[in-house]
C-alpha cells in the first residue's frame, strides 16, 4: 500500500509564517507521532497568511487562494487541522477554513459522495483557557458534515492556566500526557486512513 501522506493546517492568527506559534508547536508532536507508522506530513499550511475569501464556494473569484489550498488538501489521506482556542472556542481562521468546505456537499460525485470522503481529519488544539473540548465538538461537527471521518481519539489538545502566560511553544519538554495522546491519535488516524485508502465508502 501507497505510504500514507498527512496535510497540517495551522489556523493561528498570526500571519507571518515565521512568528513561534504553539499550534506548530502541537503539529510538530503529532508529525513525530505519526511517523512512527509511516505517515508524512508534507506541509503545514499557515492559513492565515493565505488570502482565503469570505464565502462557501470552491472558488470566490480572482485573488481567492482557497483553490490551491483545497487542491492540496483533497491531495492528501489525513488532515491535521490545527489552531487556537480564542473566547472559548476555535479560532476565526479555522472557522473560515470550515465556511469554505461547505461545498463538499453540493460536490459529490455519481454515488453521492463528497470530495472529502475516505478522508480522516484529526485536531490538534492549544490555548491558555478551557475551551479544547468544545472547539474539538465544533471541527467534528462541522468536518463530519462536510465528508470527513473521525477516528477515535482524535484530538490532541493541551489547555493552560486561565489567564496564565505560558504557552504550549514555551515547553522544553512536550508534557507526558500531550505526548501520549498524540501518539493514540496518529496511530487511530493511520490505521484508519490505510482502511479507507484500501476500500473507499460505497
Amino acid at each position: 500500500m501507497a505510504r500514507l501522506k498527512a496535510l497540517a493546517l495551522n489556523c493561528s492568527l498570526k500571519a507571518n509564517a515565521a512568528e513561534k506559534s504553539s499550534t506548530d508547536a502541537m503539529i510538530a508532536v503529532l508529525k513525530g507521532a505519526f511517523a512512527e507508522h509511516d505517515v508524512e506530513i508534507t506541509e503545514t499550511v499557515r492559513v492565515a497568511a493565505c488570502e482565503i475569501k469570505n464565502g462557501v464556494t470552491s472558488n470566490e473569484g480572482p485573488d481567492d487562494d482557497w483553490p490551491l489550498l483545497r487542491s492540496k488538501i483533497l491531495a492528501h489521506d489525513i488532515l491535521i487541522f490545527g489552531g487556537p482556542i480564542w473566547m472559548g472556542q476555535i479560532s476565526s481562521v479555522a472557522k473560515r477554513v470550515l465556511e469554505r468546505m461547505d461545498a463538499f456537499l453540493s460536490e459529490t460525485d455519481e454515488a453521492g459522495r463528497m470530495p472529502s470522503y475516505g478522508k480522516v481529519a484529526v485536531a490538534a488544539i492549544v490555548g491558555n483557557e478551557d475551551g479544547a473540548h468544545f472547539s474539538s465538538a465544533q471541527l467534528f461537527q462541522s468536518l463530519n458534515d462536510t465528508g470527513w471521518t473521525i477516528p477515535a481519539v482524535a484530538a490532541c489538545y493541551w489547555v493552560g492556566e486561565a489567564m496564565g502566560d505560558k504557552d504550549f511553544k514555551d515547553f522544553a519538554e512536550t508534557p507526558e500526557k500531550v505526548e501520549k495522546t498524540a501518539k493514540m491519535v496518529a496511530s487511530n488516524a493511520a490505521h484508519l486512513a490505510g482502511l479507507l485508502k484500501d476500500s473507499q465508502y460505497p
